[in-house]
């Protein structure tokens, strides 16, 4: 599933699948981004291994996961200028009887404080509803991460529990804060 109909706008902003052409607005926007600003942000990072050829080839592999109903990923574009501004991510946990998914989203610290996360997440759930059929969408969040707790409250995701070692990174099992929303 691909193509226009995957695509949501707001006032400011249009969310989309990357396309190869997208290389060098990519590109720039990491290499924008300020140094960390807390230890959920990656900052700025070294680009120096993402040539055009890297890009072509992780766009093919983006549209795969979306041709399979795994992952689905969209650049945040400002709607004046097509600046990226971030990604949001939808991916499947489970179809069948649940159209069960998990959201995630990355702003560019340098587009921090505008508004642009909680306009993008928002439209971004609208999208995961109502024309990638999803009935639940869950986002997944450390337990001291506050901006991200602020952002999904703001789209009105709700509270629902604590997983206890729910996710394995910087080296141990983690708990986790679940925040969902449902379609309506």
């Amino acid at each position: 599933m691909t193509g226009p109909h995957l695509m949501a706008e707001t006032e400011r902003l249009v969310i989309r699948p990357f396309t190869r052409w997208d290389y060098g607005n990519w590109l720039q926007s990491h290499l924008d981004r300020l140094p960390s600003q807390h230890k959920y942000d990656a900052g700025y990072q070294d680009m120096s291994g993402c040539t055009e050829q890297w890009f072509a080839e992780m766009i093919g592999k983006q549209d795969e996961m979306m041709a399979k109903d795994e992952v689905y990923i969209f650049g945040v574009f400002l709607k004046a200028t097509g600046v990226m501004v971030g990604t949001v991510d939808v991916s499947t946990l489970m179809r069948y009887n649940f159209n069960w998914g998990r959201i995630g989203y990355v702003l560019h610290n340098q587009h921090w404080q505008k508004g642009f996360g909680k306009e993008s997440v928002a439209a971004t759930l609208r999208l995961a509803f109502t024309k990638i059929g999803y009935h639940r969408i869950e986002a997944h969040i450390d337990l001291d991460n506050i901006p991200s707790i602020s952002l999904v409250e703001s789209v009105g995701m709700t509270y629902e529990c604590t997983r206890k070692g729910f996710i394995y990174e910087r080296g141990m099992w983690q708990d986790q804060l679940v925040y969902y929303q449902n379609a309506e």
